[in-house]
């Protein structure tokens, strides 16, 4: 079996939870996920079965959540997950006041990751040094974000504010929580997380655990073709001859007529081949092979 499944990720268990699932139910060794979910985020996760596990890196970049902000609270996670570091009612804050500084989170910002977050400092990652009680600086890293709208706004003593924002990879929902409370000083953090879109896959879309394991009974699942999840790449055809020296790994001659890039690599009679990157090198312009899919 090869392919994808949009899956619902729950609450409470993590991506990696997640991948032993879906090995156990589809008994494959070789299942990974295309976006890591926190333990209390639900919403879309990307999971790749068999030989598109090789794909996970070629996916659509692109994201969309629906959020809950909490104002007047700061926990040590940017999330309701971790101790509460502060909480000081705010209840004379209002929706304009707030929507003042939604626009600063637009395009390309410059973002600082939770401290509990996955990425490495030194060869660790920042969950395990903050664990361990180590005050490491979290490296600033540029994200886009393409749009934020305004979905609903509860007011009271801790204010909540609904958001549903689209962002490029590598944005953390929680420090934009975290930032937007801070801009307002009062303080702020994540109180809930729905990805609805991610690597393409939409939430109507996609099966829970339950629904996976009932299709699974009944023989009736069907994984997501590798050429469907890759469709933002646009497809480029090679004949007979050429598609198999493309898959024996050799570089071929470029095709002068389309962009530098990468590209879907089809066969002339339609299949699949793999992922192929058009470069320039020096004058010469050649068609890499990047992951050859055909066996």
């Amino acid at each position: 079996m090869n392919g994808f499944l949009n899956l619902n990720k729950p609450f409470g268990l993590t991506s990696h939870d997640c991948v032993a699932r879906v090995r156990r139910l589809l008994r494959l060794k070789r299942v990974g996920h295309g976006g890591t979910l926190d333990p209390a985020a639900i919403g879309v996760l990307p999971i790749a079965v068999g030989r598109s596990t090789r794909l996970l890196q070629y996916l659509s970049p692109d994201k969309a959540y629906r959020a809950t902000v909490r104002l007047g609270v700061r926990t040590a996670t940017d999330d309701m997950a971790g101790e509460v570091l502060a909480a000081d009612p705010c209840s004379q804050l209002t929706l304009p006041e707030v929507q003042k500084f939604l626009p600063e989170f637009l395009g390309k910002i410059q973002q600082i990751p939770p401290s509990y977050s996955a990425i490495q400092v030194g060869g660790k990652r920042l969950y395990e040094l903050a664990r361990a009680g180590e005050v490491v600086e979290a490296p600033v890293r540029t994200v886009e974000i393409f749009s934020i709208e305004v979905l609903d706004w509860r007011s009271g003593d801790y204010p909540e504010l609904d958001v549903a924002i689209a962002c490029g990879t590598g944005t953390y929902i929680r420090a934009i929580a975290r930032d937007l409370g801070d801009m307002l000083g009062v303080g702020g953090t994540l109180s809930a997380l729905e990805r609805t879109l991610s690597s393409g896959f939409e939430l109507p879309h996609s099966l829970t655990l339950e629904t996976l394991a009932e299709q699974v009974e009944l023989e009736t699942f069907k994984a997501i073709a590798p050429e469907s999840a890759l469709r933002h790449i646009p497809q480029l055809t090679l004949e007979s001859e050429t598609a198999k020296r493309w898959c024996q790994g050799q570089k071929i001659e470029g095709d002068r007529s389309i962009d530098l890039g990468f590209y879907q690599i089809r066969h002339e009679d339609e299949s699949f081949l793999g992922i192929g990157e058009q470069v320039l090198n020096g004058e010469e312009l050649l068609l890499i092979p990047k992951m050859v899919w055909a066996e």
